[in-house]
């Protein structure tokens, strides 16, 4: 007996609503009175939901889903058609909610019950439409350091968009339309069919796998080789140049030294099986969607992605400039937030203003053993005088110490010569760094949070060629000042702390990274818990 598909027999139920449709017309006068009966229960069902009962007030209370018309059944069945499409875009399956809007306006046969239905419809969509739109979590509740503010819609512009628009139309405009956003999409379809045949097959065994060599272990590498795309199709059973490429290509798609040699690092990410990426793919849709701003990202915006230790600059969603990152170390009061904000102006010889954090956690100690330590920087009291340290520090602990400290611009400083500034409630910003040999490690993560770069200068010609002819000289000409010295932007640059383990590039190549804060782990279990799942062999 041949089964029918769960989406396509959802669909094929939603179907039934015509049959709905119709009666209405059949059976409703068109009665001033019994429009105004439904027209009050609408109201009265919207009372005590202000951002609801005010789109309804505009209309003057006439039903959206609920009416005997045409354009109201078209928006009815747009809308159940969507639903059942929710596991398509990563979300739990909405079949619950559907079979419930389905009993209730089958049940509707009086104005009144119509009217109830109506408010339970539109409840129902905006749930659905900010679920797709803004995703399912709220992101700082899963994980502390995400300070994403996510850009919710009001429950009027959601509404407004199914009245003035077609049905169709304006469910497809609900999920983000970036192209990442498209890209995830088709690599989470690409995972649940390999999955669906078993995935990419045994793994690697442990070993070392190199040019020249053969055997058990290099075929089962070649075999996973081809699983992934990586390879065509082969019956060469040795480790030639053809598999050497491949090896390298898999490398540079997930952030690893490009040598062509398998082992370390490389043979575990090989051995990350399918199902672990699609968990990557979900999570990105989900983090794609709380970033789902009305205007995009920026014409001109700063991305930097923190478990890639990259930052890059786009101009109308074209990449005009990169540069290694360095990102907060792991552990807690460490680890770089996520969140987006303006950068407003460059400071060329900051002076670095130790946080509290440091201060007390890290130099205090030292100065209490001995007060002259830490000698490069100032200790300077409420108003900015020096302090004397011959009185010594033993008296003061954590809570105590009244004193802030303060390094002077210079090549030592830990800011650098530059630090970019996109003033927020968490003092993180972009900068120089005197400690150039970290930007040669594959897993840069030591900072205390802010975001050093390995090419400063740069991106400071890159920010203020808009608005100056020569940004290199009037650079280099504050820079040779040698004071602490602030350029404005004239205009504002969008900054946005990404963290995404799977994300693609223009061409369409996927790329993992490592989920070196667990935070990507914590958002899966998070979704599970939701009820999202791979839902292989079903979108």
């Amino acid at each position: 007996m041949t089964m029918t598909p769960p989406r396509f027999a959802l669909l094929r139920r939603v179907t039934c609503l015509a049959c709905f449709g119709l009666a209405l017309v059949a059976a409703t006068p068109r009665a001033d009175a019994q429009i105004s009966l439904l027209q009050q229960t609408v109201a009265e069902a919207t009372m005590g939901d202000e951002s609801l009962a005010s789109f309804y007030r505009d209309r003057g209370f006439e039903p959206l889903w609920a009416g005997a018309d045409a354009a109201s059944l078209e928006r009815r069945s747009a809308l159940l058609a969507a639903m059942a499409q929710t596991t398509a875009h990563g979300l739990p399956s909405w079949q619950g909610e559907i079979d419930a809007l389905l009993a209730e306006l089958r049940a509707a046969q009086t104005l009144t019950e119509r009217g109830r239905a109506e408010v339970a419809v539109s409840r129902a969509y905006l749930k659905f439409a900010r679920a797709l739109q803004t995703g399912i979590l709220e992101p700082g509740r899963v994980v502390r350091d995400i300070r994403r503010e996510v850009p919710y819609r009001s429950a009027d512009e959601l509404l407004m968009l199914v009245a003035d628009n077609p049905p169709r139309s304006a469910m497809r405009k609900l999920s983000p339309a970036t192209r990442e956003y498209a890209r995830l999409m088709r690599e989470k379809f690409t995972l649940e069919r390999r999955i669906a045949r078993g995935g990419w097959g045994p793994q690697v065994p442990s070993g070392k796998y190199e040019r020249g060599m053969s055997g058990p272990g290099v075929i089962a590498l070649r075999n996973r080789l081809i699983a992934m795309d990586y390879l065509a199709p082969t019956a060469r059973a040795g480790f030639d140049s053809t598999m050497h490429d491949a090896v390298e290509l898999f490398q540079a798609d997930h952030g690893l030294i490009v040598d062509g040699i398998v082992g370390g690092d490389t043979l575990r990410a090989m051995n990350v099986d399918a199902d672990e990426r699609l968990r990557s793919v979900l999570v990105a849709m989900e983090r794609e969607r709380w970033m789902n701003l009305p205007g995009g990202l920026g014409k001109r915006h700063i991305r930097v992605n923190l478990p890639e230790f990259m930052a890059r600059v786009y101009d109308d969603d074209k990449l005009t400039f990169e540069t290694r990152a360095v990102i907060g170390a792991r552990g807690d009061d460490r680890e770089s937030p996520e969140f987006s904000d303006e950068m407003e102006h460059m400071v060329v010889n900051p002076s670095w203003y130790v946080p509290r954090s440091i201060v007390v956690n890290e130099y205090l100690p030292l100065l209490r053993q001995n007060p002259y330590s830490v000698g490069h920087i100032e200790i300077t009291d409420s108003r900015g005088r020096r302090v004397n340290r011959a009185a010594g520090f033993s008296q003061y602990g954590p809570q105590s110490f009244p004193f802030s400290m303060r390094q002077p611009p210079g090549p030592k400083n830990a800011l650098g010569q530059v630090k970019f500034m996109f003033p927020n409630r968490y003092n993180i910003y972009l900068h120089d760094t005197p400690s150039q040999h970290l930007f040669a490690d594959d897993v840069r993560a030591y900072s205390h949070g802010c975001i050093r770069l390995d090419d400063p200068y740069d991106l400071a010609y890159v920010l203020l060629a808009p608005q100056s002819d020569d940004p290199k000289g009037l650079f280099q000409s504050r820079l040779r000042g040698g004071r602490e010295s602030r350029i404005d932007l004239e205009t504002h640059v969008p900054v946005h702390l990404m963290y995404r383990t799977a994300y693609t590039t223009p061409k369409g190549h996927v790329q993992y990274r490592h989920d070196i804060y667990g935070r990507d782990a914590a958002i899966w279990r998070a979704l599970e818990r939701a009820g999202v799942s791979l839902e292989v062999g079903r979108s």
